[in-house]
This record gives structure tokens, sequence and C-alpha cells, in this order.
């Protein structure tokens, strides 16, 4: 056998299917379209999905949950993926140099999914669950997590409180006064 003697094996490269290429064929004349009607035309495609005018599928179901802008900024890191780590120190950059979070995140939560028998010392940008804080500590390591101070709350603005007038010049008793006076 030799490079220019090589071919396909029989029967595994077909012709592509020509259509209205003459009666003889079997696909000519109607190509496979059948007889009138909408998709017999040239251009008979309305578009993906729609019904006739009927409300289409995809608006008759509700609306249902949302799509996080905010999903892809934490990573998720298991435990098991901390093992095979070379580094002791464990921050977000670590993690992200290691491949095992994307570098677009901003931060990184550690949960349990596998052993650790490392002693490691986490610090920085990456955040713990219960169990896998339980899990470093027990193999020896330590956690710390720099909080961030949280977003001070807006406070109230108090309403201003109404002009306080003289007893005399309430407006009911002033209105009164001006009319009395007037008649009298």
């Amino acid at each position: 056998m030799r490079l220019n003697s090589l071919k396909p094996a029989p029967g595994s490269k077909k012709d592509r299917h020509r259509v209205g290429r003459g009666v003889g064929s079997g696909w000519g004349k109607t190509a496979g379209r059948g007889h009138k009607g909408q998709k017999a035309r040239s251009g008979g495609f309305h578009k993906l999905g729609f019904e006739g005018g009927q409300m289409p599928l995809h608006r008759r179901l509700p609306k249902r949950g949302f799509n996080s802008p905010t999903r892809e900024d934490i990573a998720e890191v298991r435990l098991s993926e901390l093992e095979i780590l070379q580094a002791t120190d464990v921050d977000l950059a670590a993690l992200q140099a290691a491949g095992i979070v994307p570098r677009k995140a901003l931060g990184a939560k550690i949960i349990v999914s596998g052993k650790l028998t490392k002693k490691l010392n986490v610090k920085g940008d990456v955040r713990a669950s219960k169990g896998a804080r339980a899990a470093i500590e027990a193999a020896g390591g330590s956690i710390q997590v720099i909080e961030k101070p949280a977003a001070p709350k807006k406070e109230k603005k108090e309403k201003k409180a109404k002009k306080e007038q003289p007893e005399g010049e309430a407006k009911g008793e002033a209105k009164g006064e001006a009319k009395g006076e007037a008649k009298g």
C-alpha cells in the first residue's frame, strides 16, 4: 500500500443529492416539494417558530427566572482541586495561575467535594463554605478571609416640617375675617 493508492472505502462517499435536474433522476419537476401550497413556492418559508398567526409556543409559555449578570464573578473550587495544587499559600492569583479559576473571576469559594490532606493557608478573596473550612482546618491549614466592609445603608431623609403660622393668621381664620370685613 502506498499513499498514492489510498482511496475511501466503497460506499462511504456519495454524490450530492441534486434536485430539479430532469424526470430521470426521480427528483425532477417539483424537486421533492410536492404540488402547490406555500412550501412549494420560492420564498415560501415564513420564519422559525411561526404558527400561521396563532400565538407561537415560545410566547404562550410563561417567562421564568432570570440570568444573573454576576454569576461567573465568583468561581467554585473543589477540595480535590486544592489537593492537586502545588502551592501552600492559596489566593485568587495562585488559583488563576494554576488554571483552576478563570481569569475573569473576581473571587472564589471553596466547596466540599473530595478530600484534602495537605496543609494550606487560604487568604485573600477566597472564601470557604462551613464544611470546606472544617476540612481545611482539620488538615492543619488556616483561612484568612479579608472581609470587605458592608456598604453603608442610606439614611432616610427627614420630611421637612411645615412652616408654623401664628395662631391669628391661620388660613381658615384669615379668610373668614377677610370676608367679614368686606361685608361689614
